[in-house]
């Protein structure tokens, strides 16, 4: 069999494990050290090289933990490419050869399950590397290797779970390459970076801390949400190998049919796929240069294509772990694809920064909850954004100098002016009848009109109901409605004044 030496290693990867083994040899034999990598810089040829040469130096044994059966099956091959024999520990697996073999590689709930039953003998077990650390599923087996070595690997050392933070079950936290460095070293490609403004105040905060799949779902599958992300792929992803995150299974069937109706390639995937299924449809993908693969979660780990050109990101998440796996599955280099296209659909880019910006691990793992707690509101986030009227609706307007109303700028002259709030609507009332008016042949043409501009509306009426504080979505709705139907009056009762203005000017 041929295997990996020590020269197909990079710089930087003989360098974590030198600092590794520095703290294996030095500290005590219960010692829990946390590695930090960037997906794509190779945390799993890192560890197999660590267990290959602890196994050649020490008499004891080694646990590979994973959270999902892909993991878990990837590991033990590239662990058998570094010449380590190991066994996998799955539900299916016999232990009456367990002796023979100094490495296993198991998922957790497996583990703990045989850990439990006291099918697994851990006796002589030394060294414990748990891949993907950031998950919580893990804590509860350290209690079964209380003077074992802890070694935990991951892209993002912060717990995926707010009340159990990494650094009560780790020492230490060593940070290795960042994503520049490895993109200017030309170990992973480049993010061109896109973002489409989505109103997000609709969402609902679950349990976890992250946006619950049901308020999701009804954001995402809406008319208009559906429009924007095929806009979105049109604009930036048209004919390039792509790849949609979203948050529910019944948003990704939704997309794969939007597409498909649309007479585009696309294929969706998700966790109920028999495995027969997943690897025909991941083959498919890989195989067809302009394939779009719409899945939920699924693909966020465990999934290595380095063909893919563009990530969609339709949904939005507070997990800055999730944010940097999904973009990280575009960041495979390959000769021929120095960069790829992210473009997101759910404010991350505002929320988390630029995938590649300078990130302080150091600090996130000392003090999470300052971290979290500085992260930036959907509310703050909607409140600086401008509504841009699409290109292709602009051309229904084109007699229209000034598409834009300005809702602060009008309540703040208004209050100074000791006047009611309620003249900015009377007068973006008045900027949208006339926006209508002259661009329409008479009085029917505009009041159809209107229907273009639900968008500006809605964007309109959640910055007015900013500045007045009174945002329930109850009362947003009501307001919405009334707007329109006060639009609707204003121009039935007001055209021909409005188009004898319009043309004398």
């Amino acid at each position: 069999m041929i295997t990996k030496k020590d020269k197909d290693l990079y710089s930087y990867q003989k360098g974590a494990i030198f600092e590794i083994f520095k703290r294996f040899d030095n500290a005590a034999s219960d010692y829990h050290l946390l590695y930090q990598l960037p997906t794509g810089g190779g945390k799993t040829i890192i560890f197999s090289e660590i267990v290959r040469q602890y196994l050649k130096t020490h008499s004891g044994r080694v646990v590979v933990m994973t959270h999902r059966i892909e993991l878990c099956n990837q590991t033990s091959k590239v662990l058998t490419e570094f010449g380590v024999e190991n066994k996998i520990i799955n539900s299916k697996a016999s232990l009456e050869d367990q002796e023979n073999y100094s490495c296993f590689v198991a998922m957790v709930e497996t583990l703990n399950n045989r850990l439990l039953d006291d099918k697994l003998d851990i006796s002589n077990v030394g060294l414990v590397i748990i891949d993907e650390a950031h998950y919580n599923s893990f804590t509860k087996l350290f209690k079964f290797f209380n003077t074992s070595f802890i070694l935990g690997v991951t892209a993002t050392p912060l717990s995926s779970n707010i009340n159990l933070p990494m650094n009560d079950n780790y020492d230490e936290l060593i940070v290795g390459e960042s994503i520049k460095e490895l993109i200017n070293n030309r170990f992973l490609a480049k993010a061109d970076l896109f973002t489409y403004n989505v109103g997000l105040t609709s969402l609902v905060v679950g349990p976890n801390g992250d946006y619950t799949v049901k308020s999701s779902e009804d954001l995402y599958t809406n008319n208009d949400m559906l429009s924007k992300l095929v806009l979105a792929y049109e604009e930036k992803c048209m004919n390039k190998k792509t790849l949609i995150f979203n948050n529910g299974i019944n948003t990704s069937l939704i997309v794969y049919d939007t597409f498909k109706n649309a007479g585009f390639p696309i294929k969706h995937l998700d966790n109920t796929a028999t495995k027969k299924d997943r690897a025909d449809i991941l083959k498919w993908f890989k195989k067809t240069p302009n394939a779009i693969l719409t899945s939920v979660s699924i693909l966020t780990t465990g999934f290595d294509e380095p063909t893919v050109e563009s990530i969609l990101i339709n949904r939005a998440t507070k997990s800055l772990t999730l944010y940097y796996q999904m973009i990280g599955r575009g960041s495979r280099i390959l000769d021929n694809k120095l960069r790829f296209d992210v473009i997101d659909l759910g404010n991350n880019f505002y929320r988390f920064g630029e995938w590649g910006s300078d990130i302080n691990w150091q600090q996130i793992f000392k003090f999470p909850d300052n971290y979290l707690d500085n992260v930036i509101s959907d509310e703050e986030i909607e409140s600086r954004f401008r509504y841009e009227m699409p290109e292709e609706l602009q051309l229904l307007f084109t007699n229209s100098e000034n598409l834009y109303f300005d809702v602060n700028e009008v309540y703040v002259n208004s209050i100074r002016n000791g006047k009611s709030s309620k003249i900015v609507l009377q007068k973006a009332i008045e900027h949208h009848s006339r926006m209508c008016v002259e661009n329409s042949n008479d009085v029917y043409d505009a009041l159809n009109l209107i229907k273009e501009l639900n968008d500006e509306i809605d964007y309109l009426i959640k910055r007015y109901s900013k500045c007045i504080s009174k945002s329930t979505p109850n009362f947003l709705e009501w307001l919405t409605g009334e707007y329109k139907k006060r639009l609707r009056s204003y121009i039935r009762v007001n055209f021909d004044e409005v188009k004898t203005f319009v043309v004398r000017n």
